[in-house]
């Protein structure tokens, strides 16, 4: 296996020393762009919010900062980014505001309509099954719920094989349900918000 092939695989799933390693550096690597794209939504302050594919729990804690009563809830399928986030918002997780498990997108364990606001964060390309998984969060999301996908152009473009364009994300939001699909880049181009409202 090259590096470049461990690296991925690393990023899809990480696991061990190594895979901290990477948790650590995704979570300074993105740290401007999820804050940009925080801003293209209203949380109150007594949201319900899930971020799918968690990571090294840093967008965790920008939600719970944006959401100072509400309870904000991380799912992982990488047991290392489930150790890592729960230890970098150990504080919310002792007081009960924050919960971080080991889940997959495709198997979310949450009730219907559970959700005012779900976030994913540079993972969505990684995942087995857009279409289910998709299915999986609109089933989860309140009615007139927010969830957003956020993710670097370039590894959608990478990592994608389909679902890459604005048309085929829309045409897939939409037949899912979604009510409003909004497409939002940012200034320096790099970056893409997809936006959908139930």
């Amino acid at each position: 296996m090259s590096l470049i092939t461990k690296l991925i695989e690393q990023a899809k799933n990480p696991n061990g020393k190594v895979g901290s390693y990477m948790l650590t550096i995704m979570n300074s690597a993105h740290a401007t762009m999820n804050k940009w794209a925080l801003e293209k939504i209203e949380i109150c302050n007594e949201s319900v919010v899930l971020d799918v594919g968690c990571g090294g729990g840093k967008t965790i804690q920008l939600l719970s900062k944006m959401n100072r009563n509400g309870k904000i809830h991380g799912i992982d399928y990488s047991e290392q980014a489930v150790k890592d986030s729960r230890r970098v918002n150990k504080l919310d997780v002792e007081k009960g505001k924050v919960e971080i498990q080991l889940a997959s997108v495709t198997h979310i364990p949450f009730q219907d309509r559970s959700f005012d606001v779900i976030t994913a964060f540079q993972t969505h390309y990684f995942w087995p099954d857009l279409e289910y998984s998709v299915k999986e969060v609109f089933r989860i999301l309140k009615e007139d719920g927010c969830f957003i996908i956020v993710a670097e152009k370039f590894k959608i473009h990478y990592h994608m094989k389909e679902y890459k364009t604005k048309e085929e994300m829309q045409g897939l939001l939409e037949q899912i349900g979604f009510n409003k699909v909004e497409f939002i880049i940012s200034p320096n181009d790099k970056w893409i918000c997809i936006k959908g409202i139930k």
